[in-house]
């Protein structure tokens, strides 16, 4: 395993980290028994970097981490988010008392007296230009509910506007072979004011394993199901906003591409990893042996320049006219 600082926290934390999203729910069923294994797994590989949501199973998955983190003999990193437990879910909800509500569960949840790393969970675009929302965030800091906190975000643009506060110390952000936008302006800026990137959704939803098929299916309770065309939350959420069939095609484009012995997994994700300027990427994963695959790729060798270009011109060709202009 590598690691990477994450931005002005002082955190070390392992380039292939652990997004807990599966764990609590909307990928079909989960089994906690299962998790908990997994989740073991990936500590047992080195990693020590776990995002989660108060959102994931309604603080199931927050909870599987609280019983990981009292198993580990070495210090752990618990990211999780907030906000979108707001129903309706409005700027005008991200105010002081909501906020303070919403990291008093998480803590609760976690087990703990601080949180690691608090992010707003991509809230509506206006709360970015809300220094109240910030000044909320550095009260809680200041008064030990946070350690840090940070965003995650749907477009490129958000990012941009969520570093100006200058306590944002991350910004969680889709990057994937199939989301390239973010290299152009985003990251400069980033690497300017020192913030960490965490890369979600680095395999597409699964589309950057190679496994899928025009013949795969999935459960009722997976959002690759019912979310699509963005029916429940953003479309980018799913599939990185790719059209399925779309992204079926530029797998097989990417495959040659691919150094034997390495899994489509793990390329795409060592991919993501040639950018100095993303700390880690945070693949989920719901049994051991994905965790396996997907740690693997820490280790990989770097990609030749001939590759990168190659997966840019696949990009331009078939994937940017779909999503560039929209995230």
């Amino acid at each position: 395993m590598q690691y990477r600082q994450l931005g002005h926290t002082g955190f070390e934390v392992s380039t292939i980290s652990f997004g807990a999203w599966a764990i609590g729910g909307s990928w079909g069923p989960v089994d906690d028994l299962e998790s908990l294994a997994t989740l073991r797994r990936a500590l047992d590989l080195g990693v020590n970097f776990f995002d989660t949501a108060d959102v994931y199973g309604d603080g199931r998955s927050e909870q599987l981490l609280a019983r990981l983190r009292r198993e580990s003999r070495d210090p752990i990193y618990i990211a999780t988010k907030a906000g979108r437990r707001l129903d309706p879910h409005t700027a005008a909800g991200y105010n002081r008392a909501n906020l303070t509500a919403f990291v008093e569960r998480s803590l609760r949840n976690l087990e703990v007296e601080a949180l690691d790393l608090l992010q707003l969970h991509c809230p509506p675009s206006s709360v970015y230009d809300d220094a109240g929302v910030f000044g909320v965030l550095d009260d809680l800091v200041a008064q030990g509910k946070l350690r840090f906190y940070g965003v995650s975000v749907e477009t490129v643009d958000e990012a941009l506007r969520a570093i100006r506060h200058p306590n944002v110390q991350t910004v969680q952000i889709i990057f994937n072979i199939f989301r390239q936008k973010p290299i152009e302006e985003f990251f400069p800026a980033a690497q300017r004011r020192q913030v960490g990137i965490l890369a979600r959704v680095p395999l597409a939803s699964g589309l950057l394993t190679g496994k899928l098929t025009p013949a795969s299916t999935f459960h009722p309770d997976d959002h690759r199901n019912f979310n699509r065309h963005g029916e429940s939350f953003d479309q980018g959420e799913t599939f990185s906003g790719v059209e399925y069939d779309t992204g079926l095609r530029a797998v097989e484009e990417l495959r040659p591409l691919v150094p034997e012995g390495v899994t489509m997994a793990q390329f795409a994700l060592r991919w993501i990893l040639m950018f100095d300027a993303v700390t880690c990427a945070i693949p989920g994963g719901k049994r051991p042996a994905q965790v396996d695959d997907n740690s693997a790729a820490a280790d990989l060798p770097a990609l030749s320049d001939e590759t990168l270009v190659r997966v840019r011109e696949i990009y331009d060709q078939l994937i940017r006219p779909e999503v560039h202009q929209r995230w």
